[in-house]
């Protein structure tokens, strides 16, 4: 059975009213340890106003939060000493290098020797792909040089936590690369809280992602469980030949809970639901394979996050589970 990994960030019921207006309606999440934990939502969702809260920079109109167990709103200092942030436009004094940017952060933490300090900043440089370019001045930088290296001032304390707000929103695709590739890498060293409006950026590096629409948690989960849709997890097959014999092998086995079958051309198609993803993974394309008929495709179901997102956005549906 697999271990479930401490619980970082947690909320309950957390919301957050300006003069009549709520900004964040009652939100419930859970963000464990070492997860890459996409905040997902439209420009005016309520997505910095979460991150404010979490930070302590703005108190909760109901509810509560806690980060490493510390309520946010009576211990946000010792919460703070343990997280990395970037705000959504990072701004950094143009004079000076990124080396010199690193060390003017590091030594609002680090006391110790110069050696330290100084191996640390290399440390953080060569994270973000920066050391070529350590000693040049931030106004030659471009904006993904500028994202990146503000992720390794965030990182430059060991946080336990690195809250990123929009850390991709201003790139061209070159820079959201590199961006999402150090906070790839980022995982084994912490836990990676940050909002997004951009799709594929969620897709390719979050393991759990929550979608916020007009201050609501529409929903939350494991990033393969929003993409397999709210039918479950279902198998797509294209056979030719003997499709009877299949599919008469494949509804007999106990962890499939049902199979819609129909005919394209000389293929048959197959949608297999399951109850058990581990048995399917295991054993369905052996039965298959080893049938009569001949297997021209096989696939899990899934919909593009695009897909969940338009349906909760624009449809105004709650998918949570």
């Amino acid at each position: 059975m697999q271990e479930i990994s401490p619980i970082v960030i947690s909320t309950r019921g957390l919301s957050k009213t300006f003069k009549n207006v709520a900004a964040l309606k009652p939100l419930n999440l859970d963000v464990h340890q070492n997860s890459i934990y996409g905040f997902l939502g439209p420009n005016g969702a309520g997505k910095t106003t979460t991150i404010k809260l979490l930070l302590g920079l703005t108190r909760p109109t109901a509810g509560s939060a806690s980060v490493f167990g510390m309520d946010v709103a009576k211990q946000s200092v010792d919460i703070r000493a343990r997280i990395g942030y970037l705000p959504q436009e990072p701004r950094f004094y143009e004079h000076m290098s990124a080396r010199e940017t690193l060390r003017f952060v590091a030594k609002f933490f680090f006391k110790g020797p110069n050696k330290a300090i100084e191996a640390r900043i290399a440390e953080m440089l060569d994270l973000v792909d920066l050391s070529d370019k350590a000693d040049r001045p931030m106004k030659t930088f471009s904006g993904g040089e500028k994202q990146r290296l503000g992720i390794a001032q965030a990182q430059i304390n060991y946080p336990d936590l690195l809250i990123l707000d929009e850390p991709a929103a201003s790139l061209d695709p070159i820079g959201r690369r590199d961006v999402l590739e150090v906070m790839s890498r980022l995982r084994k060293y912490t836990t990676v809280f940050y909002s997004t409006h951009i799709l594929d950026d969620v897709q390719k590096v979050s393991d759990t992602v929550a979608i916020l629409n007009k201050g609501v948690l529409v929903a939350e989960g494991p990033i393969e469980e929003l993409l397999a849709g709210k039918e479950g997890i279902i198998y797509l097959v294209h056979l030719k030949g003997d499709a009877d014999t299949a599919v008469n092998l494949v509804k007999s086995q106990p962890w499939v809970s049902g199979v819609k079958t129909g005919v394209h051309g000389d293929e048959t198609t197959l949608q297999v639901s399951v109850s058990d993803p581990d048995a399917a993974e295991n054993q369905l394309l052996k039965l298959l394979v080893d049938s009569p008929a001949v297997v021209t495709e096989f696939r899990l179901k899934q919909y593009e996050l695009e897909d969940i997102f338009m349906q909760v956005v624009e449809g105004g549906q709650d998918v949570r589970k």
